[in-house]
C-alpha cells in the first residue's frame, strides 16, 4: 500500500488572530490535490487552536505543538494529550528540534510523551534530526538512530506515527539539504526501522522532511522515494504553503 503525502505546517510562535484569518482564508481558497493523494495538518499556537479549528476547511487537519507526557494534573502551562482529545485534534507535534535544544527535553522525556499521547488516540509528527557539528563529525545516522531507539525502547505500534526528519542546521537558516542528502537519510531510517521494528512497518511509515522548506525546493524533494511529505515551518505562514501542499502531485 503507497504512502499517503503528508504536508505538516508548524507555526511554531507565531499570529495573531488577524494574521491567523488571513492565513486560514488562503487555505480555504487553494485548489490542491484531494484526500486521497495527501494529508494536510497545521499546527498553530495553542490559544489559536479553536478558533483555526472552526474556520478551516475540515478536508485540513489542525495539530497541538507539544502535550505533557502524562495525565494532566499539577503542571503550569502544559497541556494533557487528553485536553488535545477532548478539543477533537488527531495530531501533535513532539521531539521538534526547538523542544529538544532549546527546552532541554531529553530523548526519554520525548519518547516518554510519544508513547502517552498515542495511548490517548492521538497521532504523532515524531521530530529526530542532527545539528551541523554532528553532520560534519560523521555522526548523522548515529544521532537519529539514537533518536529512533529512544522511542522503538517505548512504543511496538508505528502505524499513528509520523517521523519528520529535519536536520537542525537547515531549520529557519535558509540552508536546505539537497534532495539527494535528505533522500539518503530518509532511507537510512527506513533501513533502521526495517531492522529495529519491522520491515512491515518501514515500509507503512511515513518519514517526512523538514528544513527551510519552500516553493522553490518542494519539487524536486518530493520526487524523492523515500520522503513521503514535509513539516513546513517559516514558509507555512505564507500563501506559498499552498504551492508545497501541490507538490504531493510529483510524489505520484
Amino acid at each position: 500500500m503507497a504512502r499517503k503525502f503528508f504536508v505538516g505546517g508548524n507555526w511554531k510562535c507565531n499570529g495573531t488572530v488577524k494574521s491567523n484569518e488571513e492565513l486560514v482564508k488562503v487555505l480555504n481558497a487553494a485548489e490542491v490535490p484531494g484526500t486521497d493523494v495527501v494529508e494536510v495538518v497545521v499546527a498553530p499556537a495553542a490559544v489559536h487552536i479553536p478558533a483555526v479549528q472552526a474556520a478551516l476547511r475540515k478536508d485540513f487537519s489542525v495539530s497541538a505543538q507539544n502535550c505533557w507526557q502524562g495525565k494532566g494534573g499539577a503542571f503550569t502551562g502544559e497541556l494533557s494529550a487528553e485536553m488535545l482529545k477532548d478539543l477533537g485534534l488527531p495530531w501533535v507535534i513532539l521531539g521538534h528540534s526547538e523542544r529538544r535544544h532549546i527546552l532541554k527535553e531529553s530523548d526519554e522525556m520525548i519518547a516518554d510523551k510519544v508513547a502517552y499521547a498515542l495511548s490517548q488516540g492521538l497521532g504523532v509528527i515524531y521530530c529526530i534530526g542532527e545539528k551541523l557539528e554532528e553532520r560534519e563529525s560523521g555522526n548523522t545516522m548515529a544521532v537519529n538512530a539514537r533518536q529512533m531507539k529512544a522511542l522503538a525502547d517505548k512504543i511496538s505500534d508505528w502505524s499513528q506515527v509520523v517521523v519528520a526528519y529535519e536536520p537542525v542546521w537547515a531549520i529557519g537558516t535558509g540552508k536546505v539539504a539537497t534532495p539527494q542528502q535528505a533522500q539518503e537519510v530518509h532511507d537510512e531510517v527506513r533501513k533502521w526501522l526495517a531492522a529495529n521494528v519491522s520491515p512491515e512497518a518501514a515500509a507503512a511509515t511515513r518519514i517526512i522532511y523538514g528544513g527551510s522548506v519552500t516553493a522553490a525546493n518542494c519539487g524536486d524533494l518530493a520526487t524523492q522515494p523515500d520522503i513521503d511529505g514535509f513539516l513546513v515551518g517559516g514558509a507555512s505562514l505564507k500563501p506559498e504553503f499552498v504551492d508545497i501542499i501541490k507538490a504531493a502531485e510529483k510524489s505520484q
